[in-house]
């Protein structure tokens, strides 16, 4: 079984702001896999079991603030004996450009704070991310840039940016990290 999480922060004020980049994603997945209408709040967030390319899955959304991610990933994972290594955490990258996609096993967290709640809560960085490329601003704090919603520009460009992050979960559950590194981690023509 595996845990997907998507990173973002409760509330409709937040929905369209760049660090709900991996809500997004979490929500389209679950469209794709017709999971929609299953929802449960449970542990301080919000779940839906099914299957995803033959595979059994957990969605989440920690309806929590991003710095207290791991309150919500933690209880999940134990309740339903999920190992690090089959936690996917799909979350907004300032290190990327806007349109790309990367993914990453483990490492550090580059300052993510949804990330580092997660690793210490569950006593690793050993876990598989889905990084969403969101860019870094020029002129404008990065913590003030991710609570922003997406330039119009963007806006036109972000429901594909949230397919390629979903056909790339996809890919890491049905084929593997590798394969999906392989075909993800390359910078877009």
């Amino acid at each position: 079984m595996w845990l997907i999480v998507g990173l973002g922060n409760p509330g409709p004020e937040y929905q369209a702001n760049r660090h709900n980049s991996g809500f997004m994603v979490v929500d389209e997945i679950a469209r794709r896999a017709q999971l929609g209408g299953g929802w449960r709040s449970k542990f301080g967030g919000a779940l839906v079991r099914g299957e995803l390319g033959g595979e059994p899955v957990v969605l989440a959304k920690p309806m929590k603030y991003m710095n207290l991610s791991g309150d919500v990933v933690q209880p999940v994972a134990a309740f339903f004996q999920i190992e690090p290594e089959r936690l996917l955490v799909i979350h907004d990258e300032l290190d990327l450009a806007f349109g790309r996609i990367q993914i990453k096993a483990g490492g550090g967290t580059a300052g993510h704070n949804g990330l580092k709640s997660i690793a210490q809560r569950m006593g690793t960085q050993d876990f598989l991310r889905v990084r969403v490329g969101i860019g870094r601003p020029d002129r404008m704090d990065p913590a003030d840039y991710v609570l922003h919603e997406f330039s119009k520009a963007e806006q036109k460009e972000l429901p594909f940016q949230i397919a390629d992050a979903a056909d790339a979960v996809e890919m890491i559950v049905k084929e593997g990290e590798i394969a999906a590194m392989n075909r993800f981690n390359r910078k877009k023509d």
